[in-house]
């Protein structure tokens, strides 16, 4: 069974599934669980089905330009789990220092969903920036950034001579001089992704004992690497 989109024009921007989507087919889920603790395949098709005939799907995630040369996210592949998130002004990160990287963007995330923030593997992978993992709650309506720290260092390097900046991409640019391995995140760079998730949120019980388990307390490496 082929992926359903809230209509023509999220499927053309990535968006799969709306929100009113998700509550119907959780409502419904509900219902089967009544009659059948586990429901069927067939059952869940025919949900997934008959919604995809009704009229009454909506659109997705609502987006709000703070800045107006933001770049609304979008899905760079079909099948991305990330949307990209693009710095919205140039920042200078020089080495060991951490900066907030504006987006210009703010969210209107239902109840029980948030975005997470995550790092790139292309940046992660070719240079000393690393982006901090963040949470967006469904009550934030502010500017979302991305936190992105510069984990350069040489302890040989004095910091009398001077280098370009480098991008993202490793190359020098810019007209003006830093310590060497100084980073220049540019207006328009795709510098983190996005991935819309459900929350899952319980309650939370005080107890003496916790339940028994073959691994019990054993962890930070308890297992060993091989």
């Amino acid at each position: 069974m082929g992926l359903i989109y809230a209509n023509e024009e999220d499927k053309n921007n990535g968006w799969t599934l709306s929100f009113d989507f998700l509550k119907k087919i959780q409502k419904r889920a509900e219902e089967i669980d009544e009659i059948e603790k586990t429901p069927s395949l067939e059952q869940i098709e025919s949900v997934l089905l008959a919604y995809e005939n009704s009229k009454e799907r909506e659109g997705g995630l609502k987006v709000k330009k703070i800045h107006p040369d933001a770049v609304l996210p979008k899905y760079a592949q079909q099948g991305d789990s990330g949307f990209d998130l693009v710095a919205v002004e140039d920042v200078i990160i020089e080495l060991g220092e951490t900066k907030l990287i504006k987006t210009g963007l703010a969210f209107d995330i239902p109840e029980g969903f948030e975005i997470q923030v995550r790092p790139r593997s292309g940046i992660t992978l070719k240079t000393k920036l690393r982006v901090q993992l963040g949470t967006v709650d469904a009550g934030y309506k502010g500017e979302v950034g991305v936190i992105v720290d510069n984990d350069y260092y040489d302890p040989c390097d004095d910091g009398e001579i001077t280098y370009k900046a480098a991008g993202i991409d490793e190359e020098p640019i810019g007209d003006d001089y830093y310590p060497y391995g100084t980073y220049l995140i540019r207006k328009g760079d795709r510098i983190a992704q996005g991935i819309l998730a459900p929350v899952v949120r319980t309650e939370f019980e005080e107890v003496d004992k916790l339940s028994d388990s073959d691994r019990g307390s054993n962890g930070y490496g308890s297992t060993g690497v091989q």
